[in-house]
Parts: C-alpha cells; structure tokens; sequence
C-alpha cells in the first residue's frame, strides 16, 4: 500500500500545542494496543500561521524531511500546481486570536478549511481533512463547512479526544436505549474545556432511541443560581458522576480521607464559580452538563436508561502531561479516515456539539435565560459499535 501524504495545516506548532500532540505521532508513530504503532503515512508539508518563541515546526521540518510553506494553497499543493497530498490535519487550536463577546476565541478554522476546499475545487479533487475540536465557533460557519464536505464527497472527521479515551469503568449505552435523564461534570475555562465536556457527554446521548435529531433549547447559568436550581439537575446523577472521579479535592487532598462532595455543602465550599449547562433536546431528553473546577479534576458522566432504576456512569480517562496518551486514541481515529476515506464518526456530532456551545454562551450574555434553538435541529445515528479505547 502507498504511503499517504499528509499536510499539516495549523494555527501554532510548539510543546504541548495540538499541532505537536498530533503531528509528532505520524512523524515518529504512537502506542497502540499495546503495541508501538507507525502509521504507513508522512508528513509532506506544514503550514503554519503564528511562529512565536519556542516554536518547533521549522526544527520538525529538517528533522524529518518536509517542507514548510508559506499559505495553505501550496501547502496543499506542496509547492507544485495540483494537489499533492492525499490527506489534511488542520489544527486551529492555541496562538494569539481575539476574543469575541461570548468569550469565544476566534480561531481561524473555518478560514483555513475554506482555503482548502479552494484548492479541491480548483484542482478538481479533494482529500479526507480532519478538523481538531470545534468545527468553527459560529454555527452557520460550522454547517457550511459540513455542507461542502458532503458537496465535494470527503470524509471529514473532527472534534476531541474524549469521545474515543478509555473510560473507567467501561461503559456504553446500548444503541437504541430510552434515556430518562443523564448529566455530565467537567472543569476548565470556557469555551475551549466545556467543548470537550459537552462533546463527551454527546457520544453518549447520541445512541438514544430514534438517533439524534438535535437540540430545540439551552440556558446556562453562573455562580449561587447554580446552587439555587438544584432541583434543574438530578443530585442522584450527580452523585454517580462524582463517585467516578479519581481527583475529589478539599479534604482528601489536605489529609487523604474518603468524603461525599454532596454532604454537608463540601461541593458548594469547593466550587467558587459552578457553570450549568441545560440542554433540552427535541425528542424530549434533558441534560446538564456541570463545570465544577475546584470541586475534581476529570470528567465523568452519568445517566439513568428508562428500564435500569440504578444509573450508569463512567470516567473518561485522561493521561497526564506531556505524553497525553488519550490523544493517540484520536490518531487511530485519523489514521482511519485518511486511510479509508470515511469518517469513523459523524461530523454532524460536532456540528451539533459546537452550534449547542455557541447557544449556551448566548444564554450567558444575554441574562442567563433559557433560548430556543431552532436551527440545531441536527440529525444523525450513531455508529453502532463502539469508537472509544477499550485495549
């Protein structure tokens, strides 16, 4: 089988930036299985936007044999006249963007995604691209750019990592299962952590009977009203989360002992600014994903199917700094759609994940009210077997 080309399209490529995470694992291969893997693919061309201190593309370059290229055109075209590569890792994540009103950072995906259906047109083929985290931080943006994909006919993946770790205990919802209720806790800053959070609780919900037909309303809200709407969110689901967490703070960390964070006002001590995301799907299914920094460090689901009483819950477990181990479980991802051609998974998940983020930051800035979402009425079926890490 021919070694596939690979251009790696990028806002920064430096220590712990996606772009090192996920290039440096086709450049030198990942763990996989038990196994050290090496995908039959090469890097044949970078570019990248932002070159501040510490950058390490131009050193990757001459270590490894590709060339670095002004734009994405010749990147793509590896600095000939026709498409030249049989893949794209576009990674728009980390490096000095502005911030919009929503606190929503203005990475430029959408813009380096254009540039490349640009060159698929021209040159009359186009390629598989994988999109890292959210497609665009702007739904209708996001949407053009699952429409060209299915326009032009190539597998477009994208999205996080946490969907396809391990999960602690090994947990998925049967497909087709009726879900009563399901919660999600997380922590990190917004918008960049709670996508991840809200992506992962969307693998899950995705396998519901009927599949997904996307999400009708949202309301977030901050700080003591939190606390206040207690009765918004299941405490049961809350407490099966929370028992899955590796990192309970507070106590445990100040002397070891074993606590429940949901007595005696531990959660509400620990939590200085919860964040409550409520999702309201179209088929009826309401879920809330928790921010609770301060509280743990990881991120644990929690759902309760209509004919088991007791909850299902897991971790999606994630590997410390630097190796970061959970992200080579979205390479095996990647490497599947440049060598298939086909998306794993849909994107339309992360259509639907990223157009629910954008919403709930609405709500936000606009007094925390509850808003009506018409235009995610995003649908999709799940894959039927499982995507995430389970050797």
């Amino acid at each position: 089988m021919a070694t596939k080309r690979i251009a790696v399209i990028t806002t920064i490529y430096r220590y712990l930036s996606h772009a090192q995470h996920f290039a440096d694992r086709f450049l030198v291969g990942y763990p996989r299985q038990g196994r050290w893997h090496r995908p039959n693919m090469k890097i044949a061309s970078l570019y990248v936007a932002q070159r501040p201190e510490g950058e390490q593309g131009q050193d990757r370059a001459r270590e490894f044999g590709f060339a670095v290229y002004p734009t994405i055109a010749e990147a793509l075209r590896c600095g000939g006249d026709e498409l030249a590569v049989d893949a794209v890792l576009l990674i728009g994540e980390h490096g000095d963007y502005p911030t919009n009103e929503k606190g929503q950072v203005l990475y430029p995906r959408y813009e380096f995604f254009k540039e490349c259906v640009k060159v698929f047109e021209e040159d009359g083929r186009a390629v598989p691209i994988f999109n890292d985290k959210h497609l665009s931080y702007s739904f209708e943006k996001a949407q053009e750019m699952v429409a060209d994909a299915h326009r032009l006919g190539f597998g477009l993946l994208a999205g996080s990592s946490l969907p396809v770790t391990w999960r602690l205990p090994d947990v998925e919802l049967p497909m087709e299962c009726e879900i009563a209720d399901a919660l999600m806790v997380g922590v990190g800053g917004s918008d960049p952590m709670d996508y991840h959070a809200l992506e992962a609780m969307q693998c899950m919900l995705e396998r519901r009977k009927g599949g997904e037909t996307g999400v009708h309303a949202v309301q977030m809200l901050e700080g003591d009203a939190v606390w206040e709407e207690t009765g918004a969110f299941s405490h049961e689901l809350l407490e099966a989360a929370l028992s899955r967490s590796d990192t309970p703070c507070g106590l445990t960390l100040e002397d070891g002992r074993t606590q429940n964070l949901l007595r005696n006002g531990e959660l509400q001590k620990l939590v200085e600014n919860p964040a409550a995301y409520f999702i309201h799907y179209a088929d009826g299914l309401k879920a809330t994903l928790l921010m609770l920094n301060g509280a743990v460090r990881d991120y644990c689901f929690a759902a309760r199917l209509k004919d088991n009483p007791t909850p299902l819950s897991t971790q999606f477990f994630l590997t410390p700094t630097p190796n970061v181990t959970y992200s080579a479980c979205l390479i095996a991802k990647i490497e599947e759609l440049f060598e298939t051609g086909i998306a794993p998974y849909p994107a339309e998940r992360t259509l639907l994940v990223s157009g629910t983020l954008e919403s709930c930051l609405t709500s936000r800035v606009q007094g925390y009210r509850q808003i009506e979402t018409p235009h995610l009425s995003v649908s999709y079926r799940a894959p039927a077997a499982s995507q995430h890490a389970r050797r």
